[in-house]
């Protein structure tokens, strides 16, 4: 009875869409697919079933029928790889180098997601690629997380919504996505190992939320399973997650594959979900066909693996390689979806006393800090982006600046790499350590061009080597004594705006006491400067929002506060670097490792959930960002005083725009509960829209959510608690302006 209420109440989920499931799509030639594998032998079967090259799994040659062919990156289709993820030095692999996760959840916009999506499956086709292993949509849970900016937001809804853009726009390109990292693959450290321990009621009401929709939404057609363990069990082979929700709650009909190295056994993965073993064949190979004919295993199951790898490759055009790398994987197409996506990411964190848009009277510009140099297209462990150019955002200034304003540049700091290996030189202006205090000669010289300015650009932040895959951060403390250094810029000129550049959250304290303005400009893809420069001058208004909190100190963050996070272990070997990464130090073998429980007793207090719920005050809010103008709300209203299970929640209100230049601004709808008996969040994001204005312009508005999302997992699956909900609306989780109160009936 429990598993039919769960399913009949997974049919009312998304009443709002379409009877017919999107991934209804791969299920079209089953009939021939039928045939085919009645043709087939054993072990061309179980050939599927694994790696054959470091980026391809086997078709059947025999029937005619291709490769899968997978592509890394989930802000680009990376180039083409040979073993150990060693560039092959192809000439026709560069890509669009698309802003990271992060920056792309600063839009708060599905419609650019979608194209985001798009442009990086045009791309995949055009290298003649099948899956891209993106995108990457788990929540960020800790602020220092390695792979924060990967990842999309803190926040659910806010991230299901850009996961079904990427995710529809990538597929209509004829590419497949491939979701990851399924599920609660929410730190780097000891990630191969490390074992989540979470209720059912956080894991549904959060952790999944984005690959739900993903999948139910937007019918991905492929799911990576996380490194870690949940609830005792490797996510690669965990009945609860792959058989019994994705599989059969969500009814997913595509094909799963492990992450690099993320196979732990034969007939675990066999049994529990994982169709492809990425990469090897010491699992998913050979072994099964002894298991098979020891009468351990029957072939029904690898039957059932073989027909989903054959769905996906029957849905998704297979590109011969005579027709694949004609010409340069970068498009003008994505190039400008690039762009549109960098404009609108870019967050005005403060501006005291209007110091941006950068005056009209100002006629030198002292930009100091290599992260105005930098680039970030590649680096670190993660995927990176070989892309045909990056304009830095020394390069944007200068290019908008033209001969009207003199700009000068000064490295102001070291940059930090990464530790040199015995007998490694280190590069020029390299730190050797993280916390490195800063240089008096830079210092000096950074100082006097500060000196000779009307303004200040400092450029403080991070990096792709101090943010990456494979390791969590310490701390999130500006690197490489940048609070001393804007210091001392602010005594020589206060005239000072500093730029953030950064995947994730950092504390700013410090910094934000000597600057006029503060920006988080991310790491911005392909034309991040260009995007940049037409912000800090005024040519485009700021309408990034920010996708996760900023704590004024870590230790006030839920995981820390509540000692979750680190966990008790000593950090070993990483998985994916000790198996795969040579140049790294990596051993080419599975490593004895750390297995700590990852105990997540914050339970759905995550982000702003934490701060608004126990009354702890932030540095900036989830949401927050501000604009060259103001934004006035007014007339909230719903459209019924009551709304019952299967209703849709409708609200009106009128937005303007007070100011004299063409704006954005993303309104932003949340709930809180009211007399509950179940314990909630003090207030949850259901929904938001982007709203373009002219100067002057005021529009009404319509946001929307339905009934089913007031709903809460019980022990005996989803409930709806009757009652009053407040819906308040605003600009940020901490500026809201209007509120109207509706039953639940």
């Amino acid at each position: 009875m429990k598993k039919l209420f769960v399913l009949l109440f997974a049919a009312l989920l998304f009443a709002g869409c379409a009877s017919k499931s999107p991934q209804d799509v791969l299920t079209k030639h089953d009939k021939e697919i039928d045939k085919i594998i009645a043709q087939m032998t054993l072990e061309e079967k179980v050939m599927m079933l694994h790696s054959k090259t470091i980026m391809s799994s086997e078709g059947v040659p025999r029937l005619g029928i291709q490769d899968i062919k997978y592509a890394d990156g989930p802000f680009g289709v990376r180039e083409e790889l040979g073993d150990g993820f060693r560039p092959l030095g192809w000439q026709l692999d560069s890509a669009t180098y698309f802003p990271t996760g992060s920056a792309l959840a600063a839009t708060w916009d599905p419609d650019l997601a979608y194209n985001y999506g798009h442009g990086i499956g045009v791309e995949a086709r055009l290298r003649g690629k099948d899956v891209m292993l993106g995108p990457a949509i788990n929540i960020q849970r800790l602020p220092v997380g390695g792979r924060t900016y990967e990842y999309l937001s803190e926040d659910p809804a806010l991230a299901a919504a850009l996961a079904v853009g990427v995710v529809q726009g990538m597929q209509d390109a004829g590419t497949a996505a491939c979701i990851k990292h399924f599920a609660l693959n929410n730190q780097e450290t000891n990630r191969g190992s490390v074992n989540v321990i979470a209720d059912e009621r956080t894991i549904r009401e959060l952790y999944l939320k984005p690959f739900e929709a993903a999948v139910r939404k937007a019918g991905a057609m492929a799911v990576m399973p996380a490194y870690n363990k949940v609830n005792g069990y490797y996510c690669s082979e965990n009945e609860h997650l792959l058989n019994e929700i994705l599989r059969g709650e969500w009814g997913f009909k595509g094909i799963t594959v492990s992450d690099w190295g993320g196979t732990h056994s034969t007939m675990g993965a066999a049994l529990h979900g994982l169709d492809v073993q990425m990469t090897g064949d010491n699992y998913l190979g050979p072994p099964l066909i002894d298991s098979i004919a020891a009468g351990k295993l029957s072939e029904k199951v690898v039957d059932d693996k073989v027909r989903e790898l054959l769905r996906l490759r029957f849905t998704i055009e297979a590109i011969p390689d005579s027709e694949a790398n004609k010409v340069q994987a970068s498009q003008p197409e994505s190039r400008q979806a690039a762009l549109e996506v960098a404009r609108r990411s870019i967050v005005l964190l403060s501006n005291k006393g209007a110091a941006l848009p950068i005056a009209k009277s100002v006629k030198t510009i002292a930009v100091i800090g290599q992260n105005a140099v930098l680039s970030t297209a590649a680096g670190g462990v993660g995927a990176g982006v070989k892309t045909p150019y990056e304009v830095t955002p020394l390069q944007g200034i200068q290019r908008r600046a033209g001969d009207a304003v003199k700009v000068i540049y000064a490295p102001g700091y070291r940059n930090f790499g990464g530790r040199t290996r015995p007998g490694q030189q280190p590069r020029p202006l390299q730190a050797m350590a993280i916390d490195e205090e800063p240089d008096a000669d830079l210092l000096a010289e950074a100082v006097e061009a500060a000196k000779a300015a009307d303004l200040v650009l400092f450029f403080c932040g991070t990096n792709k080597t101090i943010e990456t895959e494979g390791s969590d951060r310490q701390n999130i403390k500006l690197p490489v004594g940048q609070e001393a250094i804007a210091a001392a810029l602010a005594e020589a000129n206060p005239n000072m705006v500093s730029v953030v550049i950064s995947g994730g959250p950092l504390e700013l304290a410090a910094v934000e006491a000597c600057s006029k303005a503060m920006v988080q400009g991310w790491w911005n893809g392909i034309e991040g400067g260009t995007a940049l420069a037409e912000v800090l001058f005024g040519d485009r208004a700021p309408s990034g929002k920010l996708p996760f909190t900023y704590p004024r100190v870590l230790e006030e963050s839920p995981a820390y506060a509540m000692g979750n996070f680190p966990n008790r272990a000593e950090t070993q070997e990483d998985l994916f670097t000790g198996m795969y990464r040579a140049d790294l130090g990596g051993t080419g073998g599975q490593n004895r490792r750390a297995t700590p429980d990852s105990k997540y007793t914050e339970g759905l207090l995550v982000g702003y959930r934490w701060f608004d719920t126990k009354k702890v005050p932030v540095a900036y809010a989830f949401g927050h960002g501000l604009s060259y103008v103001n934004f006035e709300y007014s007339g909230l209203a719903a459209s019924k005083k009551a709304y019952k299970e299967g209703d849709v929640i409708k609200v009106n209100f009128t937005l303007k725009n007070t100011g004299d230049m063409p704006a954005e601004e993303v309104a932003q709808l949340y709930i809180s509960h009211k007399d509950a008996k179940v314990e909630y969040p003090a207030k949850e994001l259901k929904a938001f829209k982007r709203v373009a204005l002219g100067a002057g312009e005021s529009r009404n508005v319509t946001l929307e959510f339905p009934v089913s999302e007031l709903c809460w997992w019980s022990d005996t699956g989803w409930q709806l608690e009757k009652g009053t909900i407040e819906m308040m609306l605003g600009s940020a989780s901490d500026d809201l302006r209007l509120s109207t109160s509706v039953e639940i009936k």
